[in-house]
């Protein structure tokens, strides 16, 4: 925009330097039109915060677990029962942060560093059985969890229960039976020892 009106002013034609430098027309003519003692009117508001941090360090003198948004609470009951302007929460955290009033970050802890890195596949059925669940919301919002038996061999679910409630041990309990019901008929003992997989215990 400067260099459109310095160009302006050395005698070019307004609606050339515009098309050429891609500014709008309407918004250089506003800018020509001022008058040389114009000044921007727009600037940073300053407002004194020794007010507020004189309440918000009585606020948290025998609350410091409070952070800025429950400081800002007690802030704006007291000065509606004062019948005092209420104060903006950006503005609370911004001057706890310039006086180091904030509560420090809670450490977030290592990630474990155990690896899958087993092979769950094997060569025959039979051999190696797993489960896992997975749940879904129905149209009227109630949730809807299922826990199913798995052959790490062939990928055939065996088995499997659906239940608005959690993933229990007796669900899986359930589904393990209905699981060897499923391969070998009215038995309550498989032929040979099958290994059994969760999903992370």
């Amino acid at each position: 925009m400067a260099s459109a009106l310095a160009l302006i002013a050395r005698g070019r034609p307004v609606k050339r330097v515009c098309e050429v430098l891609g500014v709008a027309r309407s918004n250089v003519a506003v800018k020509l039109a001022r008058p040389t003692s114009w000044q921007d009117g727009r600037s940073a508001r300053k407002t004194d915060d020794a007010s507020l941090v004189e309440e918000i360090r009585a606020s948290i003198a025998h609350l410091p677990s409070y952070g800025y948004r429950r400081v800002w609470g007690l802030l704006r009951r007291q000065r509606e029962r004062q019948g005092a302007a209420a104060v903006n929460a950006k503005r609370v955290y911004r001057v706890m942060r310039t006086h180091g009033l904030l509560l420090q970050r809670r450490p977030i802890p290592p990630r474990t560093q155990r690896r899958h890195d087993g092979k769950v596949a094997v060569s025959r059925s039979n051999r190696r059985w797993c489960s896992d669940g997975f749940e879904f919301r129905c149209e009227n919002g109630e949730p809807l969890r299922v826990t199913f038996a798995l052959d790490c061999c062939d990928r055939e679910a065996m088995s499997w229960v659906a239940t608005t409630g959690g993933h229990s041990g007796d669900v899986v309990r359930d589904v393990m039976l209905a699981a060897v019901e499923n391969r070998f008929g009215d038995t309550l003992k498989a032929p040979e020892e099958i290994e059994w997989l969760t999903d992370n215990g």
